[in-house]
């Protein structure tokens, strides 16, 4: 089933705190000369208008990124991420939001190369359209999972893999812990950051249970809620887990998460945390 289609939560609550993570992370990548490999298993199409119809059909963008990007008290961390995004709306006019891919092409060098893999049919020519003229990157339609089995380890040893799955299905959650143990064991000391949603509590739970098992070390989990959990339908909060964090990372989440907060919930419910869930 890919019915999934980002265009309409593009910009959401969601993307800021997924987007944040990953930004802070490549910037800390590129603090070393030595190239590294970004790989992303769930693209997406990689642009999305925010003018369209599936992004003006749930606004939800208009809670999200719409609140924060030329916020004049905004925290110096977030220029990264909001340099992505003022490069494709240079009229000041907040018309386009970048996806991942995106924000890893604005932030990565030269030298740096990009895998981008996804499955949907019409995501999949859109991205590779959009990267038509990057020789730094590769887009195959291909399983994501499956490329954290063939694409690890990079020829540079370093490098970020992003899991961002639609969770459209229930066994996700699952399949995002093997993919996870399988990267891990062709490339243990990469970066890997996981985006999860909260829609029910327990089904977090049980993935981090799950997550703990493998052994794996060194996890650190960063969420960010707009509401409190709850058992009726839609995503409350969202999180990144993150294995082999930048060692400044949890420090800097700790900065931002009250700012951000602040701003995209200004009701003040809901919660946000930074938690070592595995130490190193």
């Amino acid at each position: 089933m890919l019915s999934y289609r980002h265009s309409f939560h593009a910009g959401n609550h969601a993307d800021v705190l997924k987007h944040t993570v990953l930004s802070l992370i490549i910037t800390a990548l590129k603090e070393k000369e030595k190239p590294f490999f970004y790989l992303d298993t769930h693209a997406g199409a990689g642009r999305y208008q925010l003018s369209g119809e599936h992004a003006e059909r749930t606004g939800e963008y208009l809670e999200g990124i719409s609140r924060i990007w030329q916020q004049p008290d905004a925290p110096e961390l977030l220029q990264p991420y909001f340099d992505a995004i003022r490069a494709l709306n240079r009229s000041g006019t907040l018309r386009y939001y970048p996806g991942s891919p995106l924000i890893a092409r604005h932030l990565l060098r030269e030298d740096d190369k990009l895998q981008l893999t996804e499955l949907h049919s019409s995501d999949y020519p859109l991205l590779r359209n959009e990267f038509s003229k990057d020789d730094r990157a590769r887009v195959d339609r291909a399983d994501g999972y499956q490329q954290l089995k063939s694409k690890l380890p990079p020829p540079s040893r370093r490098g970020l893999v992003l899991i961002d799955p639609p969770y459209e299905m229930k066994s996700d959650y699952q399949a995002v812990v093997k993919g996870i143990q399988e990267g891990h064991k062709r490339f243990g000391t990469g970066v890997f950051a996981l985006w999860y949603p909260v829609v029910l509590r327990q089904q977090i739970k049980h993935m981090l249970r799950d997550l703990e098992a493998t052994g794996i070390r060194n996890i650190l989990q960063i969420e960010l809620a707009a509401r409190p959990d709850s058992d009726q339908r839609g995503m409350t909060a969202s999180g990144m887990i993150v294995i082999n964090p930048p060692w400044k990372l949890a420090q800097q989440m700790n900065t931002l998460l009250p700012w951000l907060h602040q701003k995209l919930v200004p009701a003040g419910t809901g919660h946000y945390a930074v938690n070592q869930i595995v130490p190193e």
